[in-house]
C-alpha cells in the first residue's frame, strides 16, 4: 500500500471532512488513525500499519528524551477515526486545533502514510521544500 497525491477537500460545518477515494481505497476497513504530525499537520495511517508502527515506537527507550517526545506527540494526538458510507469523518475537537484550519485542507500522500495540512500552510512548505531543493541541485 503506497499512499501518493494531493487533494484538496473543504471542511463542511462540525468539520466534517471526506477522505479521498485514492486514499479511501487503500484503507482497510472503515477505520484508520489519525494522529498528530511535523510541521502542524495530522498523519493518517490505515489500522493494521499502525500497529505495526505502535509496537515499533513501544520498543524505543524511555530513557531517550527524543524518543519519549516523539511518542508523547504521536500517542497523545492519535484517535480511531470511523468513516461513513461516503468516506466522510468528522474531524475530533483537539486534531482541528491542531491543525489550525480553517476552511480549506490538503490531503498528501507520503508513501506509508497522508498528512493533512491547513491549505496555507501547505502551500508555504512547498515553497521552502522547492527552494531548498533548487539551492542543493544548484550546489550539486
Amino acid at each position: 500500500m503506497v499512499f501518493y497525491g494531493e487533494y484538496q477537500v473543504t471542511i463542511t460545518q462540525g468539520a466534517r471532512l471526506v477522505l479521498p477515494k485514492k486514499l479511501r481505497e487503500l484503507i482497510k476497513g472503515n477505520q484508520f488513525v489519525l494522529t498528530k504530525g511535523f510541521d502542524k499537520c495530522l498523519a493518517g495511517y490505515d489500522k493494521t500499519d499502525w500497529s505495526a508502527r505502535s509496537a515499533e515506537f513501544m520498543a524505543s527507550s524511555l530513557l531517550n528524551t527524543a524518543n519519549l517526545d516523539l511518542k508523547r506527540l504521536l500517542f497523545s494526538g492519535a484517535i480511531y477515526i470511523e468513516l461513513d458510507e461516503q468516506g466522510r469523518f468528522v474531524l475530533p475537537k483537539s486534531l482541528h486545533d491542531y491543525l489550525m484550519t480553517a476552511e480549506k485542507v490538503v490531503f498528501v500522500g507520503v508513501g506509508d502514510h497522508f498528512e493533512i495540512w491547513k491549505q496555507s500552510i501547505w502551500q508555504n512548505y512547498l515553497e521552502r521544500a522547492e527552494s531548498k531543493t533548487v539551492t542543493q541541485t544548484n550546489n550539486d
